[in-house]
């Protein structure tokens, strides 16, 4: 394939790797020079809100998000956009439920709770899955930039590949986590400018931004309010707020990487506000990179390249609208290039840096007990263990292909098939007579529909369930074995959400006051039934109630409460002063 930069082009895109690399030789030789696993993993805990809001957004929006839901959006419609709703869900929810515990906790490995609460076991085999899913997440992420790269310069994949991997591996094992959030930041902007170049020429070339939403509404692209049940649709409005809520909490609350950078802030209040303007940043890009979908669906409404063979995959469709659309204005493809690449290289800088604390902390460390290595000994052996994931990121990345669809590669579930095709919305190829200028030879062809009810029903499931479903999955199976094998241990109350100590503590109030009143209307009814007897019995016992008349009850004579020869109404006194007591 022809190569389709031009010389400013290759200007902007090597400039923006250069400074990636120049942060981490930056952060490498100031401050502490990383000398120590706190500064490598947790920055001393002294970085500020808005850096780490930049880089929790860019770890969750990679060049997977960009490629993956501006061709959603070209292809199925908008019905994706309504999993915003539920980051603005989910966000109080990691904040003042989830955050507090790990922060009390401020273990680098957050699979160091696991241990605390359920046993090494479990710590273990939780830190291995994580590691096994992020290993492989690395690959596909590294790919999609690379597969730009090679739809748009006709640059090998090979070279796209090596040349974005070891950039990463170098910023991030030198500067640690440091300067894996300033680069964040950095590249955070240029996932912004990548997405607008495309939005700002389209509304240019369309007629404004009016005119693309008209033509996506007479294409059918426009749907917020699909509520169907059926739990095998792909989005609907419940997929999107209950299982994409469920996805966020498990990227953002419990998630290695993610945690991992909270932590890295001051206190828990500006850990907090991170999140909170994470909020924001997040909606705001995930918005653009829809339009910028739709803006696509305008260009190429009567001339659908997927149909006309000028693309072989939906993941192309964004690098296609680029080379059609701003070749012809100088370096402004290279900075949509470094911005696509931005995506992938925040995500994977952060894998890297969460995998190499996960090993340390979960593996090495138990079994160096006996030996305490030097902090500088400490700090070198994550360097390498940074190194070694990017290399084997790299290497991952060249099997990423046959992952179809970068959106929804998952694990298990996603591993498994076949898998009945989407059905995309329709497109015409009424196209002007040379319109191509590019030609592409698909190797795979679409399979024949068959029926639905033909597929396996686990495997027709709307992927944004499977994270509910392994939700429900564990808190069955952990209620379960809790009943045949209870905890004998009273549960150490930090390692619980505020949230929880809150209801349990007021329960456990309510209790007792019932308990006490129960105890109290049956003493008091006792009493009644004695009082008479009392008084016939024994009449000095009214001497003994004047003495008494009007004493605190919780000031009764002791010797008169103790004593062997102790009548009915001592005994009734004890009882009340008992209660009173409770």
């Amino acid at each position: 394939m022809a190569s389709y930069l031009s010389f400013w082009d290759y200007i902007v895109f090597g400039t923006i790797l250069l400074i990636s690399a120049m942060i981490g030789l930056y952060y490498r030789f100031t401050g502490g020079r990383q000398k120590t696993v706190q500064e490598y993993m947790l920055a001393n805990g002294k970085m500020s809100s808005l850096p780490v809001a930049f880089s929790l957004m860019a770890s969750f929006m990679s060049a997977i998000t960009i490629l993956g839901v501006s061709s959603e959006n070209y292809m199925y419609g908008t019905q994706f956009v309504v999993i915003n709703i539920s980051y603005i869900l989910g966000t109080p929810i990691v904040a003042y439920v989830y955050l507090p515990v790990f922060y009390r906790l401020k273990a680098i490995s957050v699979y160091e709770y696991l241990e605390h609460r359920f046993g090494t076991a479990t710590r273990l085999v939780a830190s291995a899955a994580f590691s096994l899913q992020m290993i492989l997440y690395m690959g596909i992420v590294l790919y999609a930039p690379s597969l730009a790269l090679s739809a748009v310069t006709g640059l090998n994949k090979v070279g796209a590949i090596l040349s974005v991997g070891l950039v990463c591996t170098f910023y991030s094992s030198l500067g640690g986590m440091k300067a894996v959030l300033i680069t964040d930041v950095f590249q955070s902007l240029l996932m912004f400018a990548a997405v607008y170049c495309v939005i700002i020429k389209g509304s240019i070339d369309m007629g404004g931004i009016g005119q693309i939403w008209s033509i996506a509404e007479q294409g059918h692209r426009i749907e917020f309010f699909n509520f169907s049940l059926d739990p095998t649709v792909r989005h609907t409005v419940f997929t999107q707020i209950i299982g994409g809520m469920f996805v966020f909490l498990s990227l953002y609350a419990v998630n290695q990487a993610q945690v991992q950078r909270l932590l890295t802030v001051r206190d828990l209040r500006n850990s907090r506000m991170s999140l909170w303007w994470s909020l924001p940043i997040l909606i705001f890009l995930s918005l653009s990179t829809s339009f910028a979908g739709l803006t696509i669906y305008a260009k190429y409404r009567n001339c659908d390249p997927i149909l006309t063979k000028r693309i072989c995959s939906a993941d192309q469709l964004l690098p296609l609208f680029v080379v059609d659309s701003l070749e012809n204005i100088p370096g402004l493809t290279g900075l949509f290039v470094a911005g696509l690449l931005s995506g992938s290289l925040s995500t994977v800088s952060s894998a890297i840096n969460s995998l190499a604390a996960v090993t340390w902390e979960d593996y090495i460390q138990p079994l160096l007990k006996t030996k305490r290595p030097k902090p500088v000994t400490v700090s070198l052996i994550n360097k390498v263990l940074a190194f070694g994931y990017g290399l084997a990121c790299i290497g991952l990345a060249f099997v990423a292909e046959n992952f179809t669809g970068v959106l929804q590669a998952r694990l298990l579930i996603g591993f498994g098939g076949p898998k009945p095709p989407v059905m995309r919305l329709p497109g015409d190829i009424s196209c002007p007579e040379g319109n191509t200028t590019i030609t592409m030879t698909c190797n795979s062809s679409p399979p024949s529909p068959k029926p639905d009810s033909e597929y396996f029903y686990l495997f027709r499931l709307s992927y944004q369930w499977y994270t509910l479903i392994g939700f429900c999955i564990t808190i069955t199976l952990g209620c379960l074995l809790s009943l045949y094998y209870p905890q004998k241990s009273k549960v150490d109350e930090s390692l619980l959400s505020p949230v929880l100590n809150r209801v349990l503590k007021s329960f456990n109030k309510q209790k007792l006051n019932a308990q006490s009143s129960s105890e109290s209307a049956c003493c008091s009814t006792n009493g009644d039934e004695n009082e008479g007897k009392d008084t016939n019995d024994n009449p000095d016992d009214k001497d003994v109630n004047d003495q008494n008349h009007g004493e605190n009850p919780l000031e009764l004579d002791n010797d008169l409460v103790s004593s062997s020869n102790s009548t009915p109404i001592h005994r009734r006194d004890e009882e009340t002063n008992r209660i009173i007591k409770t």
